[in-house]
């Protein structure tokens, strides 16, 4: 089988905005893997991780003309399939908590949390301090890795890592507390 032509993302861009079926398969093709690795995070249901990347994959091809060549390519594409995770699992209020547990050791019940709303995570995010909200949203939900995160963000893989301990940590004495006042309003 003869190997595919590598095409620079200038290319897959240019012929991409042009509707070119060869170009959108060579993106699709070069990104599909680690697309469908983040979505897979989120859930093991293979045919929802299929559904959610490859819509995901069609709203890229619709905003292909919006990419400005600011940061990478993959990371511009990541931040839209992950929306269309998001979109997905928000239509589902037992899933509100996937993106702060995921890969976290201990299985955490649905219900720990009750009453809490996608928005409400998102607020309790922005009151991490700001080195662990940035590793948290770029490890979690962007889906990047600490090597990544680290050239990033210049630091070291380890203190990535720590980054992220800390602020699941925190989210996770957030989300009590937010249980407690759940719990004292409505019980």
């Amino acid at each position: 089988m003869p190997r595919e032509k590598e095409y620079s993302e200038e290319e897959l861009i240019a012929g991409c905005k042009r509707n070119d079926r060869q170009m959108q398969e060579a993106l699709y093709r070069r990104y599909f893997h680690a697309m469908m690795q983040m979505c897979r995070r989120y859930t093991d249901d293979i045919d929802i991780a299929m559904s959610v990347c490859n819509d995901g994959f069609l709203k890229v091809f619709k905003k292909i003309d919006t990419f400005a060549f600011k940061g990478s390519l993959e990371g511009w594409i990541r931040r839209i399939v992950y929306h269309s995770i998001s979109d997905h699992f928000r239509k589902d209020s037992k899933y509100v908590q996937f993106m702060v547990f995921e890969d976290y050791e201990e299985v955490i019940s649905p219900e720990i949390v009750p009453g809490l709303y996608l928005e409400d995570l998102m607020k309790l995010i922005t009151k991490l301090p700001t080195m662990s909200e940035k590793v948290f949203r770029l490890y979690a939900i962007e889906g990047f890795n600490h090597r990544e995160i680290g050239e990033a963000l210049g630091m070291s893989e380890n203190t990535s890592k720590w980054h992220l301990a800390n602020a699941r940590k925190k989210l996770q004495e957030l989300l009590k507390d937010q249980s407690n006042q759940y719990v004292q309003n409505n019980g």
